[in-house]
Parts: structure tokens; C-alpha cells; sequence
């Protein structure tokens, strides 16, 4: 998820009672509770690496015993005094062990069993980013301030905010739960179905980021996928879907989606895609390049892409330029 939730989860384990390990707790929780995200470097190298190094080894299981010594290590730099190496690694790796965890609930998941297995796993309970995860965990962090503030007016003695943390996690666990149990209910509903006489071969419900009862449908056919909203508070009605039909490749189509599929990029992001579109279309150029596209569905649409990988293929076969961007602009 986003950095503001790993971070605010961070500031709450450590209210919850961990800041009673070692007095700088806080300030290691809050840099390992972000510090699998370390992995952003790869952007440097390109979008190819970053999509095959984002959420790779460093949000593996086997990488939080590893992962959880340099929070400590980066406090102990600056730190005033010495503190229990011993407490300080353990409240670092609770830190470090919920960033793969929370990222697993969403769409876009994790690799936990890296090396050994590079499957992506993912809930698909909670938008990359939840508001009502950021309202509950923001009250808990800014409650606590605003109770000091009233406890100094009336010269009551503040409290610490350990029940406000408390509840923000309670609610975080029993919130996704729910999601978890409203999201059966959404699959169950959409795999139920017939679309256009045709029984779905995989389905997917994407989370709504307002409303838990809402959810993006997602259908898959051999031919076709199919769009739909779902809203367990109502009547499912398929009507209101739209199918995109798979495109049928001709020798020329073929021929470009070979010659893209054998890019790192492209390599990179068909592995990460569940759900990949093709799409076709003349390059503005004299050379009759093909511009191909390939967009994963979980993220967006043709009318609202999200997550495309391109290439601009010559009718030579080779590939004059790719890209990937997670929002593209509108060609």
C-alpha cells in the first residue's frame, strides 16, 4: 500500500506497546515499517527493472530477519545513548514483517516465497489506497495530540495514546475480515453467472476505495472479458457491463506481439499482469510501425488506462522504442 499507511501502522505498533522495548522504538518502527520499500531505487535503472524488482526479494519472507537489522542500525547512528540490540531488532522486525503483509491485501500483491517461487499473491481486499484505512489510522496518530492540548488546558495529566493504537489495529485487523468476507460474497456473485452464454474461466473482484460493498467486477472468457460493477447492497445486474472482446491477431498483429513479448519490459510486465489486454493501433509514422499495447485490466480500461506497457514495432520486426507508464496519457 502507500507509504502514509505503512508508516502510520508503524506509529500505532509502536503506541500499542512496543515503545516499552527500547526508548527509540518509535523512530525504528516508522523506518521498518517502510523499509521494504527500499526496492523504489530500481526505478533508476528503468521501468523494466522496477516492475521486475518492485515487491521482489525485499518483500519476501525470507528478507524480514535480514531487512529489520538496518532500522536499528540507522537509529543507533544517530542515537544518543546505547540501547538492547536485542529489543530494538525485535520491534524492527514486527515493523518490517507488516509491510508485506498489508501489501498483500491489495491488488497488486506480493512475492512472499521468493526465491524459491515467484508467484504474485494478492487478497484483492483494499485499494492501493484505503481512506478508511487512512481516516482510522490518522485519528489514532493526531487524537492523542489533541487530547495533550485539552489535558494541559485543565491540568490533567495526558495520556499516552496506547488505546487509540490499539483500536486503529483492531479496527485495521477486523476491517480487512470484513473485506474479506464481502469479497467471497463478490466472487461468488460474478461466478454464478452466465455472460453472453458463456461460463466465466476466471473472475476477480477489485476493491472499491470508498465503499466495502462495492466492488469492480472482472470476468474472463476465452473470447472476451467482461466489465461490471458489483454492489452487494443491490440487485447484480450484468446489463450495465461491458465486454472487451480479445482481439484476433492477424500475421502482422502476431508478428509485433512477438517481437514486444521478447523485450525485458515487456517480459517484465506480463509476468506481473493477471489480466492482460492486447491492443493494436497504426503508428503515427511513414514506416507503417505498429504501436502495441498491453494493459493489466485490475487497473484500468481502455477509456481509463492504468498499468500499459507500448512498443512501436517496425514492419521489420524490430521494436523502435517501449515504455510503461502506471497512467498514461490519452493517445
Amino acid at each position: 500500500m502507500d507509504p502514509l499507511t505503512h508508516t502510520l501502522t508503524g506509529l500505532a505498533l509502536s503506541r500499542a506497546g512496543f515503545n516499552r522495548l527500547s526508548p527509540y522504538a518509535t523512530p525504528i518502527l516508522l523506518l521498518a515499517a517502510n523499509a521494504p520499500d527500499i526496492d523504489v531505487v530500481s526505478y533508476l535503472a528503468g521501468p523494466a527493472s522496477y516492475l521486475h524488482l518492485h515487491r521482489n526479494l525485499t518483500h519476501a519472507l525470507i528478507a524480514i530477519p535480514l531487512l529489520a537489522l538496518l532500522p536499528a542500525l540507522v537509529v543507533r547512528l544517530f542515537a544518543r545513548k546505547p540501547f538492547s540490540w536485542r529489543w530494538a531488532y525485535l520491534a524492527s522486525f514486527a515493523g518490517v514483517a507488516t509491510h508485506p503483509l498489508i501489501d498483500w491485501l491489495n491488488a497488486y500483491g506480493v512475492r512472499w516465497f521468493l526465491p524459491f517461487s515467484g508467484e504474485w499473491l494478492h487478497a484483492d481486499l483494499t485499494s492501493l489506497v484505503d481512506m478508511w484505512v487512512w481516516v482510522v489510522l490518522l485519528l489514532a496518530a493526531f487524537a492523542p495530540l489533541l487530547a495533550r492540548l485539552v489535558s494541559s488546558e485543565i491540568g490533567a495529566r495526558p495520556g499516552s495514546g496506547r488505546g487509540w493504537a490499539i483500536f486503529a489495529l483492531s479496527f485495521f485487523a477486523l476491517y480487512g475480515g470484513l473485506r474479506s468476507l464481502s469479497h467471497q460474497r463478490a466472487l461468488a456473485v460474478l461466478d454464478s453467472r452466465m455472460y453472453e452464454g458463456v461460463a466465466p474461466q476466471r473472475v476477480a473482484a477489485l476493491p472499491d476505495p470508498f465503499n466495502p460493498f462495492r466492488w469492480r467486477g472482472l470476468v474472463a472468457t476465452e473470447s472476451f472479458y467482461f466489465l461490471i460493477p458489483v454492489n452487494l447492497l443491490g440487485e447484480f445486474d450484468s446489463s450495465g457491463g461491458q465486454i472487451l472482446y480479445k482481439p484476433q491477431l492477424g500475421p502482422e498483429q502476431a508478428a509485433a506481439a512477438a517481437a514486444a513479448g521478447r523485450t525485458k519490459l515487456f517480459q517484465a510486465f506480463l509476468a506481473f499482469s493477471q489480466y492482460p489486454y492486447w491492443r493494436f493501433t497504426p503508428a503515427d509514422s511513414s514506416e507503417q510501425a505498429l504501436r502495441v499495447e498491453v494493459m493489466d485490466l485490475r487497473f484500468g480500461s481502455p477509456a481509463q488506462p492504468r498499468f500499459v506497457a507500448h512498443a512501436l514495432v517496425l514492419p521489420d520486426g524490430r521494436v523502435e522504442q517501449s515504455g510503461f507508464a502506471f497512467q498514461p496519457e490519452q493517445q
